[in-house]
């Protein structure tokens, strides 16, 4: 009788073992999918749409000192960036905005919507970098990078031409692990990386654009 109710079984066991083990190997597959794959990610401020803009980039003194060419690199990434991809019409740019800030250095004491006619742009991007270090304070030995700035935009073209009509701040880090010492990443790279990573956070509040589902920025 026992050998009866074990051959009546048999083929529904299999069964179920068949299910648990494809099961598994599609869950797998799907995690995969999940940790590999993209998705987009839409456009916190749409209003550079057929309008014309300009990107300015400001640092504090003790920034500037350390990286002079964080400012103007950032405001050329960003401007390029966003010429392909943002669905304007027109732009400034990097280095005419760096001569124009470059020449005229009182420039931050006026209204940006005079700054928009100065340079003949709808919308002025403004990027106010407030931190930007390699390291922490407390240890330099360790590589613990942090840059972070507060964006904002500027509607020249509108009753309101001085307000900033949108606004966010931004953080990213680099590297994503602890305990890189310059042994492992020279200071150009963590230096290159972070500017990037600064400039992607920056240009992606303006366009529809695609993600890594597991981004570590």
């Amino acid at each position: 009788m026992r050998a009866l109710i074990l051959a009546f079984l048999l083929p529904f066991l299999a069964t179920l073992t068949g299910c648990n083990i494809v099961g598994g190997v599609v869950g797998n597959i799907m995690a995969k999918q999940e940790r590999e794959g993209s998705h987009n990610v839409d456009a916190e401020y749409r209003g550079l749409v057929g309008k014309s803009y300009a990107v300015l980039v400001t640092a504090p003194a003790v920034i500037q000192a350390s990286r002079p060419a964080l400012a103007a690199r950032v405001a050329v990434v960003v401007t390029e960036t966003l010429q392909e991809h943002s669905g304007a019409t027109g732009f400034v740019p990097g280095p005419r905005i760096i001569e124009y800030q470059y020449n005229r250095p009182n420039w931050v004491a006026k209204p940006l919507g005079e700054v928009a006619k100065d340079l003949g742009v709808d919308r002025i991007i403004f990027v106010d970098i407030s931190e930007y270090r390699l390291r922490d304070p407390g240890n330099q030995y360790v590589w613990e990078g942090v840059a972070s700035a507060l964006v904002g935009v500027v509607e020249a073209d509108t009753s309101l031409p001085d307000d900033m009509i949108f606004q966010k701040r931004i953080e990213v880090k680099f590297p994503d692990a602890a305990g890189y010492t310059p042994t492992d990443l020279p200071e150009g790279a963590v230096n290159t990386e972070l500017t990037r990573r600064l400039s992607d956070r920056i240009a992606w509040l303006f366009y529809t654009h695609e993600e890594p589902n597991i981004i570590k920025y």
